[in-house]
Protein backbone atom coordinates (compact mmCIF):
# COMPACT_ATOMS: atom_id res chain seq x y z
CA UNK A 1 0.00 0.00 0.00
CA UNK A 2 1.59 3.09 -0.63
CA UNK A 3 1.85 6.19 1.39
CA UNK A 4 -0.07 9.21 1.15
CA UNK A 5 1.16 12.80 0.89
CA UNK A 6 -1.25 15.86 1.47
CA UNK A 7 0.52 18.67 -0.94
CA UNK A 8 -0.45 21.87 -0.21
CA UNK A 9 0.49 25.23 -1.84
CA UNK A 10 -1.50 27.94 -3.42
CA UNK A 11 0.57 27.71 -6.63
CA UNK A 12 -1.15 25.78 -8.85
CA UNK A 13 1.98 25.26 -11.14
CA UNK A 14 3.92 24.25 -7.54
CA UNK A 15 1.42 21.73 -6.55
CA UNK A 16 1.34 20.19 -10.25
CA UNK A 17 5.19 19.49 -9.88
CA UNK A 18 5.51 18.21 -6.22
CA UNK A 19 2.17 15.83 -7.29
CA UNK A 20 4.01 14.77 -10.42
CA UNK A 21 7.21 14.16 -8.43
CA UNK A 22 5.68 12.09 -5.69
CA UNK A 23 3.43 10.37 -7.75
CA UNK A 24 6.18 9.20 -10.06
CA UNK A 25 7.97 7.82 -6.74
CA UNK A 26 4.58 5.64 -6.05
CA UNK A 27 3.12 7.90 -3.29
CA UNK A 28 -0.75 8.93 -3.67
CA UNK A 29 -1.14 12.38 -3.48
CA UNK A 30 -4.16 14.68 -2.09
CA UNK A 31 -3.81 18.45 -3.06
CA UNK A 32 -4.66 21.52 -1.42
CA UNK A 33 -4.67 25.17 -2.68
CA UNK A 34 -4.03 26.45 1.12
CA UNK A 35 -3.79 25.58 4.70
CA UNK A 36 -7.66 25.78 5.11
CA UNK A 37 -8.47 23.21 2.12
CA UNK A 38 -6.00 21.02 3.77
CA UNK A 39 -7.54 21.14 7.24
CA UNK A 40 -10.93 20.54 4.98
CA UNK A 41 -9.62 17.40 3.63
CA UNK A 42 -7.80 15.98 6.76
CA UNK A 43 -10.40 13.46 7.28
CA UNK A 44 -9.07 11.32 4.87
CA UNK A 45 -6.11 9.47 6.52
CA UNK A 46 -2.23 10.88 5.35
CA UNK A 47 1.00 9.88 6.17
CA UNK A 48 2.56 13.38 5.46
CA UNK A 49 1.31 16.62 5.10
CA UNK A 50 4.00 18.98 2.46
CA UNK A 51 3.08 22.27 2.88
CA UNK A 52 3.98 26.18 1.57
CA UNK A 53 4.52 28.74 4.34
CA UNK A 54 2.92 31.93 2.54
CA UNK A 55 -0.54 31.05 1.34
CA UNK A 56 -3.73 32.93 2.03
CA UNK A 57 -6.80 32.18 3.79
CA UNK A 58 -4.52 29.98 6.46
CA UNK A 59 -0.44 30.10 6.03
CA UNK A 60 1.57 26.99 6.63
CA UNK A 61 2.08 28.02 10.36
CA UNK A 62 -1.30 28.18 11.23
CA UNK A 63 -1.81 24.92 9.54
CA UNK A 64 0.92 23.40 11.40
CA UNK A 65 -1.15 24.66 14.96
CA UNK A 66 -4.12 23.00 13.91
CA UNK A 67 -2.46 19.66 12.80
CA UNK A 68 -0.71 19.62 15.92
CA UNK A 69 -3.89 20.51 17.64
CA UNK A 70 -5.74 17.26 16.43
CA UNK A 71 -5.93 14.47 18.01
CA UNK A 72 -6.15 12.42 14.69
CA UNK A 73 -2.79 14.39 13.31
CA UNK A 74 -0.81 15.18 16.55
CA UNK A 75 1.88 13.11 14.95
CA UNK A 76 1.44 13.10 11.45
CA UNK A 77 4.69 14.45 9.77
CA UNK A 78 4.68 18.26 8.50
CA UNK A 79 7.71 19.70 6.01
CA UNK A 80 7.45 23.33 4.98
CA UNK A 81 8.76 23.15 1.64
CA UNK A 82 8.76 27.19 0.82
CA UNK A 83 11.02 30.03 -0.88
CA UNK A 84 11.73 31.43 2.65
CA UNK A 85 15.22 30.21 4.72
CA UNK A 86 15.86 32.50 7.42
CA UNK A 87 17.02 30.69 10.45
CA UNK A 88 14.27 32.99 12.64
CA UNK A 89 11.44 31.75 10.09
CA UNK A 90 12.48 27.78 10.83
CA UNK A 91 12.88 28.57 14.47
CA UNK A 92 8.78 29.20 13.58
CA UNK A 93 8.35 26.30 12.28
CA UNK A 94 10.10 24.46 14.23
CA UNK A 95 8.00 25.75 17.38
CA UNK A 96 4.67 25.38 15.26
CA UNK A 97 5.65 21.59 15.32
CA UNK A 98 6.62 21.30 11.80
CA UNK A 99 9.17 18.63 11.22
CA UNK A 100 11.09 19.84 8.69
CA UNK A 101 12.20 22.41 6.95
CA UNK A 102 12.82 22.24 2.32
CA UNK A 103 13.16 25.32 0.40
CA UNK A 104 12.21 25.90 -2.89
CA UNK A 105 13.59 25.75 -5.59
CA UNK A 106 13.70 22.35 -4.56
CA UNK A 107 15.71 19.20 -6.02
CA UNK A 108 13.11 15.87 -6.71
CA UNK A 109 15.79 13.72 -5.48
CA UNK A 110 16.33 15.84 -2.48
CA UNK A 111 12.74 16.35 -1.32
CA UNK A 112 12.06 12.63 -1.94
CA UNK A 113 14.76 11.51 -0.22
CA UNK A 114 13.60 13.64 3.14
CA UNK A 115 10.09 12.30 2.61
CA UNK A 116 11.19 8.84 2.82
CA UNK A 117 13.54 9.68 5.96
CA UNK A 118 10.87 11.64 7.41
CA UNK A 119 8.27 8.17 6.51
CA UNK A 120 10.77 5.63 7.58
Amino acid sequence: MSKTILAVDDSASMRQLVSYTLRSAGFTVIEACDGQDALDKLDAPVNLVLTDLNMPRLDGLALTRAIRASADHRYTPILLLTTESEPARKLEGKAAGATGWLVKPFQPEQLLATIKKVLG
